[in-house]
């Protein structure tokens, strides 16, 4: 049930997507839209970014650490604000709380904000498999699912689809849309969708939302969007569900405005978002609108289990999307390659933790490990060092293949004996070397496969290191 996983086909599903011209032309627009350059371009223009991120940090590390008290008061003020909190302990769990919401409703239909939560539990297809009518509001979200995918970016989701690939499928379902009008430039294809989506949106029985933060103090859920739909959502239907995991909470309305300075400049480099909704309960007798039912649910899925140990820092991560957009590999690769609802540096962290290590092996190897992601996090999360953990953990538990365990040990052994491993060096290095003869490079040797199969290797030359270090230092 839900996105079908293809982490453990990695390696291939690398090699498609640079194979694969119309995704890199797109992954070559989007590098050039400038997400990089905004960012920082609000971040220097606010001279306390830096200590705001350090704040941010310490409220989520304070939250965590203190995790069930903050749940609590949350679930008493939703309750006194005339509302429902649902725990769910697992996807499926979620998936049927959603269920029994929906037809207690009488529900049809059911629009959506944008939600990588409910991606996460696989909402869209069991709503669908019970009768029930799911319907995506957010551009791109409502794009790709008309193109039967999912997100393939945290903040952007269809960051991956070209105008004539978004035309084609406007095209495909919607059966009225005359053949002659013309779908050419973003505008009309913004229009043509905006005209499909207000008939739903006032059909809906129920609205369904994420949220970026849930206030303790208040009971509030907070959106952030740069679209209009996830007001409509949430306003327009007689049933308003939000769908959260438990490191959403955070204590005071007042912490929450300190995340929200660094949220939307490290997304997409604005000051603040278009949209910073606040949702406190249904709507009372002198409200001129709103939902007549408002419902919570916390999903856990596993992130319970990380607290207390060094995976807690992840349960920081506010979904601002930065580490993929200045990632390396993402950039390369875009995000479907890695296999599962979250993409990027915070997908290689995350999806191990939700779906098991055994699945996902080879994400906390997809990085250079050049620390871009932690370096602009607005949470500081050190993602290297989670991702090498996750690989410390995958050795450990015999998950990797025999051959790099093997060689990994035998790295081990060395490395542990100084003298054992420069005598290594000192026989090794010119053996390979007088191997290579005049060519001065390998193109194929043993046990270097991954390398050799796409590059050449260079063979050593001169001096080792350690040899080198000793004749600078002792003049011998």
């Amino acid at each position: 049930m839900g996105v079908e996983i293809t982490s453990p086909n990695f390696k291939a599903n690398a090699r498609e997507a640079l194979d694969d011209n119309s995704l890199q032309k797109a992954l070559g627009l989007t590098v050039e839209k400038g997400f990089i350059k905004k960012r920082r371009l609000a971040a220097d223009a606010l001279p306390e970014f830096e200590a705001l991120r350090d704040a941010a940090r310490d409220i989520k590390n304070h939250t965590l650490d203190h995790l069930d008290l903050y749940i609590e008061a949350f679930e008493k003020k939703v309750v006194e604000n005339g509302g429902h909190v649902h725990f769910a302990e697992d996807a499926a769990a979620a998936r049927q709380i959603a269920l029994d919401i929906c037809r207690k409703a009488g529900a049809r239909t059911v629009t959506k904000g944008k939600s990588m939560i409910t991606e996460e539990v696989g909402l869209n297809d069991f709503l669908q498999e019970n009768g029930i009518v799911p319907i995506e509001t957010d551009l791109g979200e409502y794009i790709i699912q008309l193109r039967g995918e999912h997100p393939s970016h945290i903040i952007a989701p269809a960051i991956h689809v070209n105008k004539a690939q978004v035309e084609a499928e406007f095209r495909r379902v919607h059966t009225a849309l005359p053949p002659d009008r013309d779908l050419r430039e973003p505008e009309s294809l913004l229009a043509e969708a905006r005209g499909i989506l207000r008939d739903r949106f006032l059909a809906a029985d129920v609205g369904v939302t994420g949220a970026n933060f849930c206030v303790a103090e208040t009971g509030t859920t907070i959106i952030v969007t740069n679209e209009g739909n996830g007001d409509l959502t949430q306003t327009l239907p007689r049933v308003h569900v939000v769908f959260a995991s438990i490191e959403k909470i955070v204590p005071t309305l007042e912490d929450a405005s300190q995340i929200l300075r660094v949220l939307a400049r490290s997304a997409t480099g604005q000051d603040m978002s278009v949209y910073t909704t606040f949702s406190t309960g249904p709507k009372r007798p002198e409200d001129p609108d709103g939902p007549e039912e408002f419902h919570v649910i916390l999903l856990d899925n596993g992130r319970s289990a990380l607290l207390g140990t060094p995976f807690q820092e992840m349960l920081r991560c506010i979904r601002c999307g930065a580490c993929m957009n200045h990632c390396p590999v993402y950039q390369a690769i875009g995000g479907h390659a890695y296999g599962w609802v979250y993409p990027g540096p915070i997908g290689s962290v995350l999806t191990p933790a939700v779906i098991g290590i055994e699945q996902s092996m080879h994400l906390p190897s997809a990085s250079t490990f050049c620390g871009r992601c932690e370096g602009v996090c607005p949470m500081r999360i050190p993602l290297p060092k989670l991702m090498r953990l996750w690989r410390d953990k995958a050795h450990d538990e015999k998950v990797v293949p025999t051959a790099q365990r093997f060689g990994l040990g035998l790295w081990v052994l060395l490395a542990r004996r100084p003298k054992l491993y420069h005598l290594a060096m000192s026989v090794g290095m010119p053996l390979l070397a007088a191997f290579a003869g005049s060519r001065g490079r390998f193109r194929s040797l043993p046990f270097a496969g991954g390398w050799t199969r796409h590059r050449d290797l260079p063979a050593p030359q001169g001096r080792t290191f350690q040899q080198q270090w000793r004749a600078r230092r002792f003049g011998r």
